[in-house]
């Protein structure tokens, strides 16, 4: 996978193709994955994280690649 910056909402659908694009199912789904995983959380609050942003650093995407494994 390439280490690019992505929106939450792109990075959530490469997580979960199945849940279909348009619905805000996958973006809950990454979501939840990243609150119940406090390192991975910690991770990304270092690195200038905030739920309220709309795209992920190209850092910020390693973390979650290292984290929960490649999409």
């Amino acid at each position: 996978m390439e280490i690019r910056p992505y929106s939450k909402s792109e990075l959530a659908q490469m997580y979960a193709p199945e849940l279909g694009a348009g619905t805000n199912s996958a973006l809950n789904r990454l979501s939840v994955w990243i609150n119940r995983n406090p390192e991975l959380l910690q991770a990304l609050e270092r690195s200038g994280y905030t739920k309220n942003q709309r795209l992920f650093t190209s850092y910020q995407v390693r973390l979650i690649f290292e984290y929960l494994g490649e999409p």
